[in-house]
C-alpha cells in the first residue's frame, strides 16, 4: 500500500516541479524585458544626444531625424574646445576643484561624526543624531534665501568658498558612514583599548581603513553633486572665470546660437563625459553604498 502511494504521488510532485520551473523561467523573462525597456528609455536621450553632437550643424534639425548621421563631424568638439568666447578647460577646472575639495572635506567630517555617533557613547547621543538626520527633511530651496544671506554677510559672494563652506559636511554622509561603523565587530575596539589605544587611533588607524566601501560610495555620491551642482553657482557666482561647468553649459547656447544644435550638444557631452567615465568605472561601489545605509543601526 505505501508502495502504490509513493508511486501514484511521485508523478505530481513532478508535474508540479515541472510548472514551478516554467512559471519561474517565465517571470525571470518578463523582468529581463523589463529591465531592457527600462534601460532602453534611460540609454535612449543620451544616444540622441550623442548622434545630434557629431551631425553637420545645419542637418541637426532634419525630420525625419536620423538615429546616426551619415557623415561625422568630430569638429564641433573642437569648435567647443578651441572656442574664444568659451573656455571650456578653465570651466573643467573651476568644477574639479570644487567638486575634489567638497569631496575631501566631507570624507573627513563625516567619518568624524560617523565614528562619534556610531561608536562613542556621550550624554544625548541619539537626540543629536536625530536632529541631524531630521535637517535631511528640510528642502534644499528653503535654505536659499538664508545661506544667501550668510554668505554675503561673510563677504564670501563671487568666490568658489561660497560653493566649498555649505557642502563641508552633510547628514547623509553622516549617516550613512554611522551605519557602516555600527557594523564592524565590537571586538576591535576592546582589542584596541585593552592595547591603549585612544579614541583618535582607534579611528584613524583601525575602523577607518575598514570603512573602504562606505568612504568610496561617499566619495562618488559628493563628486557627483559638487559637479552638477547648478542653483550654488548661479545663486552666489557672477564672474565669467568663476563659472563651473553647469553655469557654462547653461549659457552655452546663447554663444553659439540657438540653431547650432550640434555645438551645444557637444558641449553637454564634454561635460558628462567625465561623469559617465567615472560612474561606469565606479558602479560597485555606488551599490555597495546603497547597501550600507541598510545595515542595522
Amino acid at each position: 500500500m505505501a508502495t502504490t502511494t509513493g508511486t501514484a504521488t511521485e508523478p505530481v510532485t513532478l508535474r508540479t516541479r515541472y510548472r514551478k520551473s516554467v512559471w519561474l523561467r517565465l517571470g525571470e523573462a518578463l523582468l529581463w524585458l523589463l529591465l531592457i525597456g527600462i534601460a532602453i528609455i534611460e540609454i535612449a536621450p543620451i544616444s540622441w544626444m550623442f548622434s545630434t553632437s557629431l551631425r553637420d550643424p545645419k542637418n541637426s534639425f532634419d525630420l525625419p531625424p536620423d538615429f546616426w548621421p551619415t557623415a561625422l563631424h568630430w569638429q564641433n568638439y573642437l569648435a567647443v574646445i578651441n572656442s574664444p568666447d568659451i573656455e571650456f578647460m578653465l570651466f573643467f577646472w573651476n568644477s574639479l576643484k570644487i567638486a575634489l575639495i567638497v569631496t575631501a572635506a566631507q570624507l573627513l567630517t563625516c567619518s568624524m561624526a560617523g565614528y562619534a555617533f556610531g561608536r562613542l557613547r556621550f550624554f544625548g547621543r541619539d537626540i543629536l543624531f536625530g536632529l541631524f538626520l531630521a535637517s535631511l527633511m528640510v528642502p534644499a530651496t528653503v535654505t536659499l534665501i538664508p545661506s544667501f544671506i550668510i554668505i554675503r554677510s561673510l563677504d564670501l559672494m563671487n568666490t568658489h568658498w561660497a560653493l566649498i563652506l555649505p557642502s563641508v559636511t552633510s547628514a547623509f554622509g553622516v549617516f550613512l558612514l554611522r551605519q557602516h561603523f555600527k557594523s564592524l565587530p565590537e571586538e576591535l575596539l576592546d582589542a584596541a583599548k585593552i592595547d591603549g589605544a585612544g579614541y583618535l587611533r582607534i579611528y584613524w588607524q583601525i575602523l577607518l581603513p575598514l570603512t573602504g566601501p562606505a568612504l568610496s560610495a561617499l566619495g562618488i555620491f559628493t563628486f557627483l553633486a559638487s559637479w552638477n551642482n547648478f542653483v550654488g553657482p548661479l545663486l552666489f557666482l557672477r564672474d565669467w572665470d568663476k563659472f563651473t561647468f553647469p553655469i557654462a553649459i547653461a549659457t552655452i547656447r546663447g554663444y553659439m546660437g540657438s540653431g547650432n544644435q550640434s555645438e551645444v550638444l557637444a558641449g553637454i557631452m564634454i561635460s558628462i563625459f567625465p561623469l559617465l567615465v567615472f560612474f561606469l568605472l565606479a558602479q560597485r561601489w555606488i551599490v555597495q553604498g546603497a547597501a550600507i545605509t541598510g545595515l542595522k543601526g
